[in-house]
């Protein structure tokens, strides 16, 4: 596998000021596949002022000029899109199928639903006796997670650059190599140094030294909301703006009403989609006792067909945290009606697909986030009671409400305690704001409300 000895920095790659590396590893044989240079704080400084140095020129660059250098990049990322693909089918386990459908589709959509934003929106407008401006935050430090390595990078640079900032990206360091991939689409499209900067390292170190760097105007963080509260609280001291996207434990609503073998059956693929590895997944199905035990069937039929379709978790780590989960989940008094603790494979970072039965709203496995291919399936009396339950957690990051009226749905998700609620299988809108309540996170990602995100606002009064 293809990787770069060095850091992107200032249009170029050069040598980190450490020598030390972090080795990528296929969690589908667990072998070794390349290296990519752990930096340290020294790089990060180094791409932090060459990202200060390129932000006036950047700023000043008119938008539908930032909007044409999008546009290029959107189409480098589709040229390479095979490439993209195989890549995070190697560095994450993503089947390639999934890696071509969404890994590698889904941000060439989003670069370029930036790139037309930056050409069409409103960055300056009257308002009585004011014009009132929306200029770029400044410099960028953008901390991306492993799950989703190239639609996070995209969802957090794009708009960044859109907006006329610069950015310092640290991303996760078990995917480094689709980063590294996303730094050459960057040269190639033709943006100017500095404008984009790579620092691939650990995210104790490098991820630290970025946050609290005092050049850098705003941390845009992706991960876990415990690592998010620490961002939260060292950009605090700086008054630095935050971007959190954070936990969730989101709740997948079957009103009586609903085609109950539909909402199951999607319900369950959600859970299992990327390995159970994403933050929004609805990992709680609540369902009326009356059709519960019919509810509970139909998911451990649908979780058996997945055994051999989904890919595995990405490191020895997460694969030891989701079997703990599966294990506390029994210890707990849940019934298991699929999957289980045991690894289905040899070789491989691989969990089953696993479906709890008997699931009540204070167990562990339905208050804390697992992120692996773990369903807990709890019961509810009737909706006031299911409301109750899906607010019952700290997270608000996504969910849904299935029933056989839209309205019915609508009503129910109005009260949902949650940034984004799919109705009857909403399908994903690129343009749509995502982010959370509560311990969720704070800001949007995605479409107008995530490009706002990077402006800051000015008024002239005349």
């Amino acid at each position: 596998m293809k990787a770069h000895d060095g850091l992107y920095i200032d249009g170029a790659w050069r040598p980190a000021e450490t020598t030390d590396v972090i080795e990528v590893v296929n969690p589908a044989d667990e072998q070794v596949i390349a290296s990519v240079p752990a930096g340290g704080v020294l790089d990060v400084d180094t791409a932090v002022r060459a990202a200060r140095a390129a932000l006036p020129g950047w700023a000043a660059t008119p938008p539908a000029e930032r909007a044409a250098r999008l546009s290029a990049l959107r189409d480098v990322l589709a040229a390479r899109k095979e490439e993209i693909a195989e890549t995070v089918t190697a560095e994450l386990g993503s089947p390639p199928a999934f890696s071509q459908a969404v890994h590698a589709a889904v941000p060439i959509a989003v670069a370029g639903s930036y790139a037309e934003l930056a050409a069409t929106h409103t960055f300056e407008e009257k308002v009585g006796n004011s014009t009132v401006l929306s200029e770029p935050i400044g410099v960028v430090g953008a901390i991306t997670p492993w799950n989703y390595p190239l639609h996070q990078i995209v969802a957090k640079v794009a708009p960044a650059l859109a907006a006329g900032c610069t950015v310092v990206l640290k991303p996760a360091e078990d995917t480094p190599l689709t980063a590294q991939l996303f730094a050459e689409a960057v040269h190639e499209a033709g943006l100017p140094a500095g404008v984009f900067n790579l620092v691939t390292g650990l995210g104790p170190v490098a991820g630290q030294a970025l946050a609290e760097h005092p050049d850098v105007d705003l941390v845009s963080f992706t991960g876990s909301t415990a690592v998010g509260r620490r961002i939260g609280a060292v950009a605090g001291g700086a008054v630095k703006k935050v971007a959190l996207e954070l936990g969730g434990k989101s709740a997948n609503v079957i009103l009586p009403s609903a085609d109950l073998a539909k909402a199951v059956n999607v319900g369950v693929a959600n859970v299992m989609s990327n390995s159970g590895q994403t933050c929004s997944a609805w990992t709680r199905m609540l369902v009326h006792r009356d059709q519960y035990d019919q509810a509970v069937e139909l998911a451990a039929a649908a979780a058996a067909k997945y055994g051999d379709r989904i890919g595995p978790l990405v490191n020895a780590k997460q694969q030891h945290r989701v079997r703990g989960y599966i294990e506390k989940g029994v210890a707990e008094g849940a019934r298991l009606v699929a999957g289980g603790p045991e690894s289905p494979r040899e070789k491989g970072y691989y969990v089953s697909p696993t479906v709890f039965a008997d699931v009540t709203p204070e167990m562990t496995i339905a208050q804390e986030e697992i992120f692996g291919p773990v369903l807990s399936v709890l019961r509810y009396d009737d909706e006031e009671d299911a409301l109750r339950i899906a607010n019952g957690t700290v997270y608000g990051l996504a969910g849904a409400v299935w029933a056989g009226e839209e309205s019915e749905a609508v009503a129910f998700a109005r009260r949902m305690d949650t940034g984004q609620v799919d109705i009857n299988g909403g399908r994903f809108n690129p343009l749509a704001p995502f982010g959370g309540y509560k311990q969720s996170g704070v800001g949007r990602e995605l479409g107008a409300h995530g490009l706002s995100e990077y402006l800051q606002t000015k008024s002239l009064q005349f």
